[in-house]
Formats: C-alpha cells, sequence, structure tokens
C-alpha cells in the first residue's frame, strides 16, 4: 500500500475514534461512565483527534523530507511495518464500533456481584471529625420531610453511617426514604424476608466504580421488582450488628417503583 493511501486510513481511524468520543459526549450516554469531573476532558480529547485526523487526511499526498541522507538504492520507508495497514486499521475500529454497538450501557447482575456489592462495617473518623456532633434536631432540619413524615436521605448517608457511633445514635429508629437498585440479599437472609438497595459510586469512571447498599427488611415476604429496578423506599433506619458489624438495616413500611435518574450520582435529593 502506498504511503499516502497508508495516511489517509489511518486518518479515518482517528477520525472514528473522535467520532465515537463525541457522540458519547453529545448523545449524553457519557453519564453512565464518567463522572462529572472527567467529561470535559474527554471533550477535548475527542476534539484534538479530530483536528489531527483531519490535519493527516488533508495532508496526506504531501511529500515530507525524512531529514537525512539516503545510500543508493535506499527506499528507506519510514512508515511501512510488519502489519499490514488493513489489519492494523480493523484492529483500531473494529473493536471500539463493536463496543459501541453491543453496550447497554449499565452494568449485568454478574457485574454487579463482582463489584463488591457487600455491606461490610464502615470506618470513617475523618468524616466523623469533620462533621462535628451530630444531633436527631440536625438531621430533621437538614432533610426535606415527605407528607407521609418520612425524611428524604440519599442511600449514601445512609450507607456510611455505619462508621459513625454518634450518627447511629442520631438516625437510629428515624423514619426516612430512599432511593436506589433493587438487588437480592444472599447474606443472612434464612427467613427470606430481605432485600438488598444500592447505588454505583463513581470516583472518575465506570471502571473504578462500586456497589454501595444498605438491607431492607420486610418482615414478610418482600414486593416483586426487577433486578436493577430503581426502587423507593420508606421506613425505619436501624443498626443491628451482625457477622460483619454494624449494618444498615432499614425495616420498609412502604415500597414503590421509582423512575431511574439522568445519572448515577448520590446529589440527587
Amino acid at each position: 500500500m502506498s504511503p499516502r493511501n497508508r495516511r489517509i486510513l489511518f486518518s479515518l481511524a482517528l477520525l472514528i475514534w473522535s467520532g465515537v468520543i463525541l457522540y458519547f459526549y453529545a448523545s449524553g450516554r457519557i453519564t453512565k461512565y464518567l463522572a462529572p469531573d472527567f467529561r470535559l476532558i474527554s471533550l477535548g480529547g475527542g476534539l484534538g483527534l479530530a483536528v489531527l485526523g483531519l490535519f493527516n487526511l488533508l495532508t496526506a499526498g504531501q511529500h515530507a523530507d525524512c531529514g537525512h541522507d539516503h545510500g543508493d538504492g535506499d527506499a528507506h520507508d519510514h512508515e511501512s511495518g510488519d502489519m499490514h495497514p488493513l489489519t492494523a486499521f480493523a484492529l483500531m475500529v473494529v473493536p471500539v464500533l463493536l463496543s459501541v454497538a453491543w453496550t447497554k450501557d449499565r452494568y449485568s447482575e454478574a457485574a454487579i456481584s463482582r463489584k463488591t456489592m457487600t455491606v461490610d462495617e464502615v470506618r470513617s473518623p475523618f468524616m466523623a471529625s469533620m462533621l462535628g456532633p451530630i444531633t436527631r434536631e440536625d438531621l430533621e432540619k437538614n432533610h426535606r420531610k415527605t407528607e407521609d413524615g418520612y425524611y428524604e436521605m440519599s442511600l449514601m448517608e445512609l450507607f456510611f453511617s455505619s462508621g459513625d457511633a454518634e450518627l447511629q445514635k442520631a438516625l437510629g429508629g428515624m423514619k426516612v426514604q430512599t432511593e436506589g437498585r433493587w438487588a437480592e440479599e444472599r447474606a443472612d437472609n434464612d427467613a427470606g424476608t430481605r432485600k438488598r438497595l444500592y447505588r454505583m459510586f463513581i470516583t472518575c469512571c465506570a471502571a473504578d466504580s462500586r456497589a454501595i447498599p444498605i438491607i431492607l427488611e420486610f418482615g414478610k415476604e418482600p414486593p416483586e421488582f426487577p433486578d436493577g429496578g430503581w426502587v423507593r423506599v420508606s421506613g425505619t433506619i436501624t443498626f443491628p450488628k451482625g457477622k460483619a458489624g454494624v449494618q444498615p438495616v432499614l425495616e420498609v413500611e412502604q415500597s414503590l417503583a421509582a423512575e431511574e435518574p439522568y445519572e448515577e450520582s448520590f446529589m440527587r435529593n
């Protein structure tokens, strides 16, 4: 293959990569993969690839001096390699296009189970020292109350409260409402009266995410909701000590299907 055609081919590969990144950004699908602070970086990367690909495409036919002399009969091709250009192009482009076509923008249940979806006792002395003394009155004052008398709290607040004895004392017995994704409870559930509610916590991207759960106790056979579906639950928060230590358990009094939020975020109230 001629040097010009190789340059055109690899320029197209850059433009395809750029198009994929810019498509995910413009369509909003990027919210499933990157935390907000990193989305502008991906936009800049996509635009940079577009500029580089267009520049290489427009200058593909130009002759460029390699900067040193060649010997007699030495073609000295700087652009050829051991792999055929079409093979290299396919390796760069086909996996990306197949990934875009096949991804469901969410985790499978098997992937969720590998994301450490456990309710282990959380220790957070730093958070406790930063927050200072907390009372039930403080919590009630800073959280909105529903018409049914439940205080709206994020699942993250309830999960991390298991690492702060003072917060547990203030929260214990409080009527709260929260929401998350529905899942089976496979640990310490011999009576079959428990389920699990979780949300995905993402630091920068989907690769480093983990499932943050709490336990739901119904005291009877739980209602039916689709696995991974969004559910809003209301009840009394308790902190019994289980095999893994103190765990947040919500004794559910009301549950209903909820709308899926625009993106996975613990800041949704």
